[in-house]
């Protein structure tokens, strides 16, 4: 990856992290609300953001999760997630439809973060209370930021910023 690459991608980071930051006092607890999934739109635009949003969760869940183990299953949900997007992306050319897919995908695998914290916040018989809970967040801020990434795209072209 060029110079050029690296700093957007750098800057990607670093904007997850300020925005999780933002609402880190209720980001990290069983109702998570995160603004910044919206930047996980992005890699409806161009591939090449994948190392920008992973780093991003890296470091907002290295710094500000209570439970260090958020890194590995936050990454681990993010990596997964922007995968299959990248996969279905090869099928579906139409930016809004691969938006909303991007979202039913981050929020159906919102289940790893339930079985995170029924495992290690002791919360083993909400599982599935937990996974609709999360899900539905997860939707209800991905798909409002899907007009706000378009309309954003329009004047940004995030496709060829990278």
């Amino acid at each position: 990856m060029k110079a050029r690459g690296l700093a957007i991608n750098a800057l990607i980071a670093a904007l997850y992290f300020v925005v999780t930051a933002f609402v880190a006092p209720f980001g990290f607890t069983m109702i998570q609300f995160r603004l910044s999934e919206v930047f996980n739109h992005l890699i409806v635009y161009n591939k090449r953001y994948f190392l920008g949003i992973v780093l991003g969760v890296f470091l907002a869940n290295l710094f500000l999760s209570p439970t260090k183990v958020d890194i590995i299953f936050g990454v681990g949900h993010t990596v997964v997630s922007l995968l299959i997007t990248m996969y279905i992306a090869r099928f579906v050319k139409n930016k809004l439809i691969l938006m909303g897919i991007n979202t039913a995908v981050f929020s159906f695998n919102m289940f790893i973060i339930a079985y995170m914290l029924k495992v290690f916040a002791g919360a083993e018989e909400i599982f599935a209370f937990l996974w609709l809970i999360l899900a539905s967040e997860e939707f209800l801020t991905m798909g409002i930021s899907i007009l706000l990434i378009y309309f954003l795209n329009k004047r940004l072209h995030f496709e060829k910023i990278l």
